[in-house]
């Protein structure tokens, strides 16, 4: 087996394992948001598995690279995430949402081993995304920034006020994420608010463009490895998505935004993703 073909069996078997984790993580809450989770998974066992530097002992170290979930309701992916890297035991998952957990519905920085920042109010990301990669400028640092934002966050006009100030700074150590699973809670994003066409905003807004599938981990691999080489420039990826990925009842549907499975449907979620 070749070295890639490992790597892509490897990284599969890690979303699998997350993917189950963020399932039963809000199946056993009776509360959270599935769909966005699932769709971003692979992206975030790239992230992590092949990308980020990253030192699980060590969670603050000052060279690493840093990540921002802008969209922080899909919370549930990033701890199972942090968990299966060993930042935490995969012990505190069965905690989501509790009361006294450290793992409450949008990430908190102070209290979870791994979290960069806190997030959950959505339009904000981008913004402390630019103050981390600007930080690393001026402190002559060779980290990278990573944030992952949703199709229907970049509704809000603060994501466009932050994208000029990237493109404004050439933070070319920046790359966002965009999670385009073409669903938010009220239905489809076109419908909503249209932020179509996405990669031609982000290119009008200074930005280097890519276009992925983002359950394609060689896609995904490439687009990191791409941004990486760019200089003078931040670099956005489009990364089409299927909402609620890897559950056959939740694909592609809007209800599954923010809802949890019952028993029964907790059991074919199981099934589904043996």
């Amino acid at each position: 087996m070749s070295d890639n073909n490992q790597l892509q069996k490897e990284l599969a078997k890690k979303a699998l394992n997350i993917r189950r984790n963020v399932v039963t993580m809000i199946y056993n809450a009776s509360s959270g948001h599935p769909g966005g989770a699932l769709s971003l998974t692979d992206i975030l066992t790239v992230l992590y598995f092949k990308e980020m530097k990253v030192d699980p002992q060590n969670p603050k170290k000052e060279e690493r690279d840093r990540f921002v979930l802008s969209k922080g309701h899909a919370s549930a992916a990033l701890y199972a995430t942090l968990a299966e890297k060993g930042f935490f035991s995969k012990d505190e998952l069965i905690k989501f949402r509790k009361l006294e957990s450290m793992l409450q519905g949008h990430p908190e920085m102070k209290y979870i081993p791994g979290v960069d920042m806190s997030t959950g109010s959505l339009g904000q990301g981008l913004s402390a995304a630019n103050g981390m990669a600007i930080a690393g400028k001026l402190d002559g640092k060779d980290y990278r920034v990573y944030c992952v934002v949703g199709d229907g966050e970049i509704e809000e006009g603060q994501i466009w006020e932050a994208a000029m100030s990237s493109a404004k700074y050439k933070l070319d150590n920046l790359c966002v994420i965009v999670d385009n699973n073409n669903l938010q809670i009220d239905g489809t994003v076109e419908n909503v608010m249209s932020p179509y066409p996405i990669d031609k905003k982000f290119e009008d807004f200074g930005f280097n463009v890519i276009n992925i599938d983002g359950h394609d981990f060689n896609q995904i691999i490439n687009a990191f490895e791409e941004a990486k080489k760019v200089k003078g420039k931040p670099t956005a990826i489009v990364a089409k998505t299927i909402k609620g990925r890897g559950v056959s009842y939740m694909e592609n549907q809007a209800g599954w935004h923010g809802k949890a499975p019952n028993e029964e449907q907790f059991n074919l979620a199981m099934q589904d993703l043996r």
